[in-house]
């Protein structure tokens, strides 16, 4: 980007704002104020700040991002690319729900397919709660292959191939009730770890409450990751039982603390609530101790503790390691962390790990060589009622700091610089971990949650942007009802002080994390590789429709249709059926020119599918209704657009 090189050389960019202002008072000023740039930032009551923000994030058109951000989208169940800075949205990729305009869901087999993976007790489940993206990494660095992302209404994960950016596999956990701790990747993404969030009996069964710490439980997954096949291998899957608390963020160590992982949790007081019957509420019953239990899981070697006979029991067909096994292969240790929090942050270089409680004004930083001492000294503070030791509080930490109120979640710049959001002042806190001081702050609007900085989850995080993702935005956008979007505000953290430049409303469920990458680390196909080609499997689809091969073949009550689209028709343009008939339309594009999609959508059929160039897709479908149905493409492909278009006959 040309202001952030200029920046980089020594030239401050409110000189490069003057330089510009001034080579634009040549031009005419156009908009809705006549006159020169100065006039309309004049008319507008724009500041010299206001002026240099938008240069920082104005992308001239055919010029490209330097960051892409993908986040999740909340109660919409899918993900968000989003280009930094310009904070443009780029693409809402279908993941859990169906999601139209790319046909997710609406008619192609394969998608059909990974959302029914999905399904939980053989029952549709067509919205999710999507909380946290994690891009795949190779030695603690992003790689731009892969992406993951959980849903923490319906404890799932789902699998992102960034070559074309669709969803690949969905797997469910049937152990647990809610998830909340994943998606987050070890650093050469062996696994996936996964943690519920409300405790709840493994094997599904009922429980009254009365029974709550008999019977329920926490869990900790590690989802196997195939980098070859692009899948999560379930054989190779494990769990790790916990004890009935609320398990929260987790991150994997790197470095030094590479094969260990770190997972908060909270309501350790095992509250049941039961307000309307006159109990403590959860709020309060789950916030009443000064402590929760920060865990300590060494991930590496319970993987061959549970290849082990006999190690593990099979609950609803996963393996899982006991609670008591854990600890008697020194897999589980607990650190007290200051109540109610939310993110265990492992610092870029793997030696500390930073830990923040809604409920504490401080980050608290726990060393990495001081917990492995105390593990090997037995430095216990005594055991939880599960018989999980505690490590000495006081010997395993390097300090901690004061931030503010409401310290939530932590990212990294490098050079010990951290920035971590505060949710009830609201702000974003620059502070240095290694000299535990605070730099400055910068007021965010309002009730920030999580940040995403720049590579900032990474061994070597950029520090050039960070992201504050927001769930209030009251008075920042032009009023749309009582629903309110929510503010991704875009901040410079490249300079000697933090600068807002541009808040992004966010009108798609509720985000809620996000990961950001340099753009250039990743390899995306703008056409698949050849005609005819399978995106589910991502190799040459089985029994694709070809061109000059494209016909209608019955085959008992099943009639093929092989068609092919081009701009700007389909072959074939007439499809006559019986009443009754099993119909499959193998439908490929043969275009190979850059985005020129077509679509296909058969009138009162609830069939939409999205065809890239060079993609094969198969619809199934029962004529069950006689008439006369028209098909079209839906994607405006040429100056014919709405001549492509065909008829199905559907004989009584």
């Amino acid at each position: 980007m040309r202001d952030r090189k200029l920046y980089r050389v020594g030239i401050p960019l409110a000189v490069v704002a003057g330089a510009f202002l001034l080579a634009m008072s040549c031009a005419d000023g156009g908009g809705q104020v006549s006159g020169d740039v100065g006039d309309i930032a004049q008319a507008r009551g724009l500041s010299q700040a206001d002026v240099t923000a938008a240069l920082k994030t104005y992308v001239p058109t055919g010029k490209m991002d330097e960051y892409l951000l993908f986040s999740s989208a909340g109660h919409g169940g899918q993900v968000l690319v989003i280009g930094v800075p310009s904070m443009r949205l780029l693409k809402v990729i279908g993941v859990f729900t169906p999601e139209p305009w790319q046909g997710w869901g609406y008619g192609a087999e394969d998608t059909h397919l990974v959302l029914a993976e999905g399904e939980m007790n053989n029952r549709p489940i067509t919205w999710a709660d999507t909380h946290h993206p994690a891009l795949s990494e190779t030695d603690g660095d992003y790689d731009g292959q892969y992406l993951f992302i959980n849903d923490k209404a319906n404890p799932r994960i789902a699998v992102i191939d960034l070559r074309d950016f669709e969803t690949k596999q969905i797997v469910t956990d049937p152990l647990m009730a809610s998830n909340h701790g994943g998606a987050f990747v070890t650093p050469n993404t062996e696994y996936v770890i996964e943690a519920a969030q409300y405790a709840a009996p493994l094997d599904g069964s009922y429980a009254p409450l009365s029974e709550y710490e008999e019977k329920y439980r926490g869990a900790i997954t590690f989802w196997k990751f195939d980098r070859d096949a692009g899948r999560l291998d379930l054989d190779q899957t494990f769990v790790i039982e916990l004890p009935p608390y609320w398990q929260d963020l987790s991150d994997a160590g790197k470095g030094p603390s590479f094969g260990w992982a770190f997972l908060n949790s909270f309501c350790s007081e095992m509250a049941t609530g039961g307000i309307e019957s006159g109990n403590p509420p959860f709020e309060a019953g789950c916030s009443a101790n000064d402590m929760d239990y920060l865990a300590i899981v060494n991930w590496q070697a319970a993987a061959e503790v549970a290849a082990q006979p006999g190690k593990t029991v099979q609950i609803q067909g996963r393996r899982v390691i006991p609670i008591q096994t854990a600890v008697e292969e020194g897999l589980l240790y607990f650190a007290p962390e200051p109540k109610s929090p939310h993110g265990a942050d492992v610092t870029p270089d793997g030696t500390q790990i930073i830990v923040s409680g809604k409920l504490d004004p401080h980050a608290t930083i726990y060393s990495w060589e001081k917990i492995q001492q105390a593990i090997a000294n037995q430095d216990f503070s005594g055991t939880d009622d599960f018989g999980i030791p505690i490590l000495n509080f006081d010997a395993i930490i390097d300090g901690q700091v004061e931030l503010g109120l409401g310290p939530l979640h932590t990212q990294f710049a490098g050079n010990g610089v951290a920035f971590t959001s505060l949710f009830l002042e609201p702000s974003v806190v620059k502070w240095n971990y290694e000299q535990m001081q605070v730099i400055e702050k910068l007021p965010v609007h309002y009730n920030v949650g999580h940040l995403a900085a720049a590579e900032g989850d990474t061994k070597s995080p950029d520090g050039n942007y960070l992201v504050s993702l927001n769930k209030w935005s009251l008075d920042r956008f032009t009023p749309v009802g009582p629903l309110l979007p929510q503010n991704f505000q875009l901040i410079d953290v490249a300079g000697p002080q933090m600068q807002l430049l541009y808040d992004s409303p966010i009108g798609i469920g509720e985000p809620h994390y996000a990961q950001m990458i340099k753009a250039d680390k990743l390899n995306v196909w703008q056409t698949y590789p050849e005609i005819g080609f399978d995106p589910r499997r991502m190799a040459p689809a089985e029994d694709p429709a070809m061109p000059g091969e494209e016909r209608i073949e019955r085959r008992g009550n099943e009639v093929h249709v092989y068609m092919t689209a081009i701009r700007s028709h389909f072959t074939p343009e007439h499809i006559e059926v019986n009443q009754g008939d099993n119909v499959v339309i193998h439908l490929t594009n043969v275009e190979q020119a850059l985005d020129a999609t077509h679509g296909f959508a058969v009138d009162k059929h609830n069939i939409n599918v999205s065809i890239e160039p060079g993609e094969s897709q198969v619809i199934r479908f029962t004529a069950d209704q006689a008439g006369v149905f028209p098909y079209y493409c839906t994607e405006f492909c040429s100056a014919l657009h709405l001549e492509m278009v065909g008829y199905l006959l559907v004989k009584p």
